[in-house]
């Protein structure tokens, strides 16, 4: 009990660790009970494009293709695919493969999921932006037609899931309900290696294998049951009694003593995400203000340099995030495909001359704005935010922070309902086109651009390079191009990069798993000792 006591003193939940105790109920051998802080918000693969939600998605869905555990492109549903020359991509379907309830797949299931996909009810419809049709040859082949040459197109589908046909229509889900429910909010008919058998939103979800998976499945966990604990020392302390078995994200603070700690493991990494602030850009007026003048600060590009340049991102990495996290001055990290070197440096750390841009806009008393916040998404967002505000405050501009559970935060950010808000994205291709694509173009629904560009930014030319930078093939002029638009992005200061998250995972010794950049905790991958 040595390393229990020694952690005693900021990790003591005993009453909260009971209480959760009971409702894991008792493990065997080959239960696996794994936790976070958050839980994915719906079972619909494509209502919610976030980390929480096509993470854990990946374990009972499947799409044509999917990322091994290095992180490259390999054949799931689809057993090989080519270029149809500069016309899109053709797919080779598995044959033999069923859904969970025993269904047929076939080429009619990709292209109603596709369709679906595509929906303006979806939340995942931007990966769809470059593609004119979608045709089915016969049952095992399909052709994605793009409106232009697109190279990346394979990759940027990695996390595209497919449904069934038939039992979407059969239980009235045949689109999307971000912001209601349907049968596919709660319940899953996949393909893939586990199967959903029992799901209480924000408490419990359990997990089996499927036994008709088409593949091998390497794991020995016969049961897995995820709890999301959105407080940090009630999920320390199930880890240290043996409630659960591994949890991610763990404490920063308490990653050297847990090092330490016999029968533990701290699983350490950096993750593709990159955590900044974002602009309500096309905001007439500050929302929550006190002042009455009427006016958005924001749209002003010197206001927004005086925000970047009043935030010290060294000392947030420093001392919220205890040196795990590195500064970053784009919206993909220097692993990203498509970083620009030349444009590595940040703007310097300088209250003197943020105040000096301020006055120069017209704003030399400041001004109040509401700035909000996930609890419990990032690691220590909350913390971030609150010191983000301090350090503002310098400055004479008043943050008003709002923090919420990521649940309820998406939903308000898509209402606009923000001056100033705490983003993270992880490039899903693994490449500067995706953050350029979600993030920085004009927000389009019809040509299903820009979904969570929620502050509505806009440059012209931005949108003009776009696709320019998804159909260059020679890799000199793409990455010109790619180079111009962090250019255009870092002098409009259109978000405020701010630094790449760590992974933090935490499990007992007697578990094998893999670790992902993307932060996907994948179930096929767990082995127990």
């Amino acid at each position: 009990m040595r390393h229990i006591t020694s952690l005693r003193g900021t990790l003591c939940a005993s009453i909260a660790a009971l209480t959760l105790a009971t409702s894991l109920g008792v493990a065997s051998a080959e239960t696996f009970r794994w936790a976070g802080k958050t839980d994915p918000q719906t079972m619909d693969p494509h209502a919610v494009s976030s980390a929480p939600v096509l993470g854990f998605l990946n374990n009972v869905y499947e799409g044509l293709v999917r990322r091994n555990k290095g992180m490259q492109i390999e054949g799931a549903l689809a057993e090989s695919w080519e270029a149809l020359g500069s016309d899109g991509w053709r797919f080779h379907l598995r044959k033999g493969v069923t859904f969970h309830d025993g269904a047929a797949f076939t080429a009619e299931d990709v292209l109603f999921s596709y369709e679906r996909a595509a929906s303006e009810e979806s939340d995942v419809r931007s990966w769809f932006s470059p593609i004119s049709s979608v045709v089915v040859q016969d049952d095992f082949t399909i052709d994605f037609l793009t409106k232009a040459p697109n190279p990346l197109f394979p990759d940027s589908i990695a996390n595209f899931m497919i449904m069934d046909k038939g039992w979407a229509e059969a239980n009235n889900s045949t689109r999307p309900a971000r912001d209601a429910e349907n049968a596919a909010t709660h319940s899953v008919n996949g393909t893939a290696a586990y199967k959903l058998k029992s799901r209480d939103p924000g408490v419990r979800t359990v997990l089996v294998p499927f036994d008709g998976w088409w593949d091998t499945l390497e794991s020995n966990v016969t049961e897995g049951i995820y709890t999301p604990i959105g407080e940090a020392s009630t999920g320390m302390a199930a880890l240290l009694s043996g409630e659960i078995d591994m949890i991610s994200p763990i404490p920063l603070q308490d990653v050297p003593r847990l090092s330490k700690t016999d029968g533990f493991t701290v699983h350490e990494g950096v993750e593709a995400r990159v955590l900044m602030f974002g602009f309500a850009h096309e905001a007439d007026a500050l929302k929550y203000s006190d002042e009455t003048t009427g006016k958005n600060p924001f749209q002003d590009m010197r206001v927004r340099k005086a925000i970047y340049q009043a935030i010290n991102v060294d000392a947030l990495t420093s001392k919220v995030m205890r040196g795990t996290a590195e500064p970053v001055s784009q919206l993909v990290s220097k692993e990203m495909r498509g970083f620009s070197t030349s444009l590595a440096a940040r703007l310097p750390f300088d209250p003197a001359a943020a105040k000096a841009l301020l006055a120069d806009a017209g704003y030399p008393d400041g001004f109040s704005f509401g700035l909000m916040c996930p609890n419990d998404r990032y690691i220590n967002d909350e913390a971030i935010c609150r010191a983000t505000a301090s350090m503002l405050a310098k400055i004479g501009v008043t943050a008003k922070l709002s923090t919420m559970p990521v649940r309820s935060y998406w939903p308000e950010l898509r209402e606009d309902n923000f001056d100033m808000y705490l983003l993270g994205w992880s490039p899903g291709t693994f490449d500067a086109e995706h953050p350029i694509r979600f993030l920085v173009t004009t927000p389009n629904k019809e040509k299903k651009l820009g979904s969570w560009n929620f502050g509505g930014y806009s440059n012209a030319r931005v949108d003009e390079l776009l696709p320019a930078i998804q159909t260059e093939v020679d890799d000199t002029k793409r990455q010109a191009m790619i180079d111009e638009t962090h250019k255009i992005i870092q002098d409009d200061v259109a978000y405020v990069p701010m630094y790449v998250q760590p992974l933090i995972w935490a499990s007992k010794d007697s578990v094998s798993l893999t670790q992902r950049t993307d932060n996907f905790f994948i179930l096929r991958w767990v082995n127990m000792k």
